[in-house]
């Protein structure tokens, strides 16, 4: 039966017994209408309006959680679906909302896909040309004042010297910008090592990032190591921004549900400022995989950032000579 049709013989059914009741009751309606009439009557409506009103708050629930589902969605953060309860329409509605949802998921997953993949092979591609034209250049420029520096008097070789150092220190800015663009000691050495050289390059530049690593990690395929990788260097990036912090603590543990990435600092924490793209980004990338990032205040204060990513129950990830030697440093 349709809501129409429930609510039209829910007030049908109400009307009638009020219909009956003053056909067969004792009940009647003087002219002037005296006070025990009207209280009466006045019992009589309001007991009309209370069945009335409680018939539709038990038939009309459904739609108003659904309402304030509606209301709360965000494809970034996947909920749980509502269960389609109630009768006839309103199930009906619920069972189109959900699917509704299941659909504009999997659309916004299949686009945000296409636009990472795309992202990566222009970064690659940027990061390639930093290397080959940019840094071979500026190679180049640094032997020609090498040579022309080694030849010109010694009133002007201090400053060439000086001018050396800057472009030395252009082509060293250029290789890091290149190694964050495209992260390819993550291909070459793994996840473990590619975190450390991310803490190092951080921890240069004046914040103290503490990292722990499991050395059992479980197997992970290529595009799950890149969304940790990405999630740890937005995270540290952030923390370094804006967060005011002096120290950070980065650690990749294993779970009974896979793999954890924690970063934790003892900034200022985020206050009531509203996620900025780089936080929805790292979201896009966890919902790649699968996997349930949650960005929330630290224990002791500070930000925390909490990657789950779900892996089977495989054997643990081999080390490589260069991992094994990171952990005993």
């Amino acid at each position: 039966m349709s809501l129409f049709w429930r609510i039209f013989l829910l007030n049908a059914a109400v009307l009638s017994a009020a219909t009956i009741a003053l056909l067969l009751g004792p009940a009647t309606v003087s002219t002037p209408v005296v006070l025990t009439e009207v209280v009466v009557l006045g019992i009589g409506l309001a007991a009309m309006l209370v069945a009335n009103a409680v018939l539709l708050r038990v038939g009309l629930a459904p739609l108003e959680r659904l309402t304030r589902i509606m209301t709360t969605v965000d494809l970034l953060r996947p909920v749980h679906r509502l269960p389609a309860t109630g009768h006839a329409g309103i199930a009906q509605l619920i069972t189109t909302f959900n699917t509704m949802l299941d659909r504009l998921e999997a659309e916004r997953a299949a686009s945000s896909a296409l636009a990472l993949s795309a992202q990566e092979s222009e970064r690659g591609r940027i990061a390639q040309e930093l290397h080959d034209e940019i840094g071979q250049t500026l190679t180049a420029v640094l032997l020609e004042l090498k040579r022309v520096a080694d030849r010109a008097p010694e009133s002007v070789r201090e400053e060439l010297r000086q001018v050396q150092e800057t472009t030395r220190n252009s082509l060293d800015e250029i290789r890091r910008i290149a190694r964050r663009l495209r992260p390819g000691v993550l291909d070459e050495l793994g996840l473990a090592s590619a975190l450390k050289a991310l803490a190092a390059e951080f921890a240069a530049t004046g914040l103290a990032v503490d990292r722990r690593f499991d050395v059992d990690l479980p197997e992970l395929d290529r595009e799950a190591e890149l969304v940790i990788y990405r999630v740890a260097q937005e995270s540290l990036t952030n923390t370094a921004r804006h967060s005011g912090a002096t120290r950070v603590e980065m650690s990749l543990r294993r779970h009974p549900d896979g793999i954890i990435l924690r970063v934790r600092d003892n900034g200022r924490g985020l206050g009531g400022a509203a996620e900025g793209a780089g936080i929805r980004g790292m979201r896009e990338r966890a919902l790649l995989i699968n996997a349930d990032l949650t960005v929330e205040p630290g224990p002791s204060g500070g930000t925390e950032v909490r990657l789950v990513v779900p892996v089977g129950q495989g054997e643990p990830k081999r080390e490589t000579a260069a991992q094994s030697r990171g952990e005993r440093e």
